[in-house]
């Protein structure tokens, strides 16, 4: 399983594949997808300051039919609890999308070097 962070599930949405890694598009060629529910709200207030054109949901409904990308299932309780030990940032989307990863045990694909600095299961 690969998790995507919220800029790697905004630049596939929007067709822009050829900024990903070339190790990054092998892993999303090849892997189940999955996208934290964190990372399902940041898209979300991208959406509301202008940033992006499409609301989460459109964007998630688009990755699950072209690429199967689903929102991890982990519960927000225990999602939390795994984000306590995520002291590295205080920024909550990171902190959520790292720990979600983490408990499911799954890789993140992030460009973000600040996460793949302190989460050995980030790839690029």
């Amino acid at each position: 399983m690969i998790h995507l962070d919220t800029h790697v599930l905004a630049w596939l949405a929007a067709g822009e594949a050829a900024r990903l890694s070339p190790a990054a598009r092998r892993l999303i060629a090849s892997e189940p997808l999955a996208a934290s529910p964190m990372a399902v709200l940041e898209l979300q207030f991208l959406h509301e300051i202008g940033r992006l054109a499409e609301n989460a949901a459109s964007i998630m409904a688009a990755l699950g039919d072209d690429l199967g990308v689903t929102i991890a299932d982990l519960s927000f309780a225990a999602a939390v609890a795994e984000a306590r030990e995520e002291s590295w940032t205080r920024n909550p989307f990171d902190r959520l999308i790292v720990a979600s990863a983490r408990a499911a045990g799954a890789r993140l694909v992030s460009k973000d070097p600040f996460i793949r600095r302190h989460f050995a299961d980030a790839i690029w």
